[in-house]
């Protein structure tokens, strides 16, 4: 290793895992350690729309795809619009046909399907508690939203000795931010977005760096930016 720093990694698994493997190949040290755990919500696919009736499918998170793979074959042939390109691959891996990616944000997919879709319904499985008002962006379409799973605080300490924390979302931001007004305790965040960052705001001792576009990518050149050279 070249003495790049103990980099937390907060995002819920698997793809914390995949995130560690990056960091390491970057020479830093990543301490996977997620804040969030998710838990799909039984028999939740049991209430989708029938694929008949739907235009496309939006899809704001990879965890969506996990929690309801097994139920997807029927679904796979309608478009798939995704927040990401992580988002992307894992409805590719799951069998979709046709799959645009929005390379960012929420806001960037509902422009996105706007700009490819006149009318017709949007199905949009996800968090039970999403981080975005997909249907209030889309106000010229049926969106019909579905929760599919929920995301609940994971057990454990802040782990010791670190120089940064990456934080891949505003769930897993307001969770680190309450327990760090609970400890205080100095803190180098890298935050996926603004959203993600706005829990710190107000707490001594924290330092925060947003990347400039919401991926992971722009994430790891904020990781490089901010004094952590490898």
């Amino acid at each position: 290793m070249s003495g790049g720093g103990r980099i937390w990694v907060t995002r819920t698994l698997p793809g914390a895992h995949a995130t560690a493997t990056r960091l390491s190949a970057l020479g830093y040290e990543p301490v996977v350690r997620p804040l969030l755990e998710v838990r799909p919500i039984p028999d939740a696919f049991d209430g989708a729309p029938a694929p008949s009736a739907i235009a496309c499918i939006a899809l704001t998170s990879p965890n969506t795809v996990d929690a309801i793979r097994s139920g997807l074959a029927a679904y796979t042939h309608i478009p798939a619009y995704c927040v990401g390109d992580t988002t992307a691959r894992a409805a590719s891996d799951a069998g979709f046909s046709e799959v645009h990616s929005a390379a960012g944000d929420i806001q960037a997919l509902a422009k996105l399907i706007s700009s490819r879709m006149s009318s017709g319904l949007v199905f949009a499985p996800g968090a039970e508690q999403p981080a975005g008002d997909l249907p209030a962006l889309l106000p010229n379409h049926e969106v019909v939203r579905l929760p599919v799973y929920s995301t609940v605080e994971s057990e454990g300490t802040i782990p010791d000795a670190l120089s940064a924390v990456m934080i891949h979302s505003p769930r897993a931001g307001a969770t680190l931010a309450k327990r760090l007004s609970e400890k205080a305790a100095p803190m180098s965040v890298i935050a996926i977005s603004d959203a993600a960052a706005r829990p710190f705001a107000g707490l001594q001792g924290v330092c925060i760096t947003v990347a400039d576009h919401p991926d992971e990518e722009a994430m790891l050149r904020a990781l490089g930016n901010s004094g952590l050279a490898v």
